[in-house]
């Protein structure tokens, strides 16, 4: 198992780096498509603090992040009426029209990625990486 997470540690730089590469010209790094689809996942806009957990990520991190969004305009702050200094995190339609090409552009690769897997050894490694998580989650 030990052998198995410090491969998933590499795979997960390999693939943070992949993905920096494929978004690049978007103006995207893989730590922005990750905070725009994490913000396209949530079913309400969510204040940071909320994304931030959701992703599993570090708040400060994510804030950073919102931050340069807000600058390229592919997220707005709205007032949220719960908690008036924690805003709620918006995808712009410029946010959205950056989010779906970088999803076009995730499609050919992640076909020729995952060429000569079968469907079952797919769902099979999907559903070990969510045991993982959830056993991780609840310590």
């Amino acid at each position: 198992m030990t052998r198995a997470i410090l491969n998933l540690f590499r795979l997960n730089s390999l693939l943070l780096t992949a993905g920096d590469r494929l978004v690049r010209e978007l103006g995207l790094t893989s730590a922005r498509w990750r905070v725009l689809g994490a913000i396209l996942d949530s079913e309400q806009p969510q204040p940071v603090s909320w994304l931030a957990r959701n992703m599993g990520a570090n708040r400060q991190n994510v804030q950073r992040i919102v931050n340069e969004l807000r600058k390229q305009d592919l997220v707005t702050l709205e007032a949220n009426p719960h908690h008036r200094r924690a805003p709620l995190v918006v995808l712009t339609a410029s946010g959205q029209e950056v989010f779906d090409q970088a999803m076009q552009l995730q499609i050919p690769w992640i076909n020729d990625l995952s060429e000569g897997d079968s469907l079952g050894e797919i769902q099979a490694f999907h559903r070990f990486i969510e045991a993982l998580t959830e056993r991780l989650e609840r310590r």
